[in-house]
């Protein structure tokens, strides 16, 4: 059996397999976590080792780890290591609590886990990126976390001053329900100096908390806005990986989108603003920008491009986004249309691996259809076997 096939598939997809194996994962994990926690009987073939607490935990704390996965794998799609290392460690610890759940619904959940493990394992040298964290970013997860720390330690110091605070648990979900203004009430400050401390966790905590959302739906708000625009957001643009990239756009490249909406993911690039937010409204990526400059088809992620097409009605700005695309990757397959046959020889000079002529393809389709009163696609298939 030819295993060529299945190798190209892998190389091709085996990033997309992975995510979405562990996003699956992640929800099996969160569901029968969910469903195990209140579970009054354990059943399955360690039902009876494991005491009834142990497998209610292990539901909570399994529901805990989907969420984590869910997490995870949204940085594997972003290709960032940490998170292929988070997912390495999570995907051993879901299956362990499946088992501990000892329940018929874990079974997926175990089975799964077992088998993503050696995918993401293979997949390991396609998560290769640094996590870049803001330095807005850094300041919220620092005020959050502080908070949660000044509240934790202040209220178990003060504890004699509250009427449930014994243990510093009970301290964290103290700061945990005040910090986020859930306020039960059931841990009631009893002195003055009690009461002044917890206006200030309330304070702290929305502050922090108020600081933590804007910085994490900062950046969705900013890609909702990109696309209606016609752009993308660096988020989007960091997510490419095998993608085609169509530069620039006019008559001729309309026929090249249409063929690529089902067949591959692509993006493109035109400098014109209007056709970007035609495009845009069609759901087609994106990018406003010169498909003739270096610092665009970078951030296009072309290193990773599958394929360049080049086919708007200028040649001349064509041969130069060529040119740029060659210099930038000279192993990426650039294919180029020209809209005079003149520069065929030209566009091949500057880079482009395969360049076809509309019009010279389409003259000689008139006159095979028009002699040999044939149909066109049999002179299709004339030409294609020459």
């Amino acid at each position: 059996m030819d295993s060529t096939p299945l190798r190209s598939y892998w190389q091709r997809h085996g990033g997309r397999l992975t995510v979405l194996l562990a996003a699956t994962v992640a929800a099996l994990s969160v569901a029968t976590g969910v469903a195990n926690i209140g579970a009054r009987s354990v059943v399955g073939p360690l039902g009876q080792f494991v005491p009834e607490w142990i497998q209610r935990t292990a539901g909570f704390t399994g529901a805990l780890t989907g969420f984590l996965l869910v997490v995870s794998a949204l940085g594997l799609r972003r290709r960032l290591r940490v998170a292929w290392y988070a997912t390495t460690i999570l995907l051993p610890m879901g299956a362990l609590q499946g088992l501990l759940q000892s329940s018929s619904l874990s079974v997926p959940l175990v089975v799964l886990s077992i088998v993503t493990l050696p995918v993401v394992l293979a997949n390991a040298a396609r998560f290769d990126r640094e996590l870049s964290v803001s330095t807005s970013q850094l300041a919220a997860g620092a005020a959050l976390v502080a908070t949660q720390v000044y509240g934790t330690v202040g209220a178990y110091t003060l504890r004699e001053d509250f009427t449930t605070i014994d243990t510093p648990i009970d301290a964290f979900y103290y700061t945990i329900a005040t910090a986020s203004t859930v306020g039960y009430g059931d841990a009631v400050p009893t002195s003055q100096a009690a009461r002044l401390f917890g206006i200030s966790v309330v304070l702290l905590g929305a502050s922090s908390f108020a600081l933590a959302l804007g910085t994490l739906l900062g950046p969705a708000i900013e890609a909702r806005f990109s696309r209606a625009l016609g752009r993308m957001s660096g988020g989007q643009l960091e997510l490419l990986e095998d993608h085609v990239l169509v530069l620039g756009y006019g008559d001729l490249t309309e026929p090249v989108v249409t063929e690529l909406t089902d067949a591959a993911e692509f993006l493109v690039i035109t400098p014109d603003s209007e056709q970007a937010s035609a495009l845009s409204d069609r759901g087609v990526d994106v990018l406003t920008a010169n498909p003739s400059d270096e610092e665009p088809l970078q951030h296009a992620r072309i290193d990773d491009a599958r394929a360049v097409v080049v086919a708007t009605d200028d040649d001349a700005k064509d041969a130069l986004a060529v040119l740029t695309a060659r210099d930038l990757n000279d192993e990426v397959y650039i294919v180029a249309a020209a809209t005079d046959r003149e520069n065929v020889p030209k566009l091949e000079r500057a880079g482009a691996d395969t360049v076809i002529s509309p019009a010279s393809i389409g003259g000689r389709l008139l006159v095979r259809s028009a002699l040999d009163r044939s149909d066109v696609y049999d002179a299709v298939a004339q030409l294609v076997e020459e």
